[in-house]
């Protein structure tokens, strides 16, 4: 499974981005789609997540409110529409797929999202 991020870049604080993620297979049935982020020195976050059946998302706190996590029809694109960007939120951010029932995590390259003060 291959995963390819896009949407990231330099944002001014209260702003907006779009992060994409391609997924080279139909993930529907996967347990989850996900994306985290990491900050140099801390351990990578979960920042929002789609079960395979599309209901329940997961928000941590510090996003809740302000991005929303999605998926297209074909299971193959997924998104995080972030809004009102705070310097907090500067980090690289990774698309991730586990699959059901392995439990295998993939992992994209990662993309960066900076947002200036």
């Amino acid at each position: 499974v291959q995963l390819v991020e896009s949407g990231g870049g330099l944002v001014q604080a209260g702003g907006s981005l779009r992060l994409s993620c391609v997924a080279s297979v139909n993930t529907n049935s996967f347990a989850f789609m996900g994306w985290y982020r990491q900050t140099p020195g801390k351990q990578r976050e979960l920042v929002a997540s789609i079960p395979g059946d599309g209901r329940d998302m997961f928000y941590v706190d510090s996003v809740k409110g302000r991005f929303t996590i999605s998926r297209d029809n074909s299971g193959t694109t997924m998104y995080l529409q972030m809004n009102s960007l705070k310097p907090e939120d500067t980090a690289v951010y990774y698309c991730c797929a586990r699959r059901w029932p392995s439990g295998m995590n993939y992992w994209g390259k990662g993309l960066l999202v900076n947002v200036s003060s």
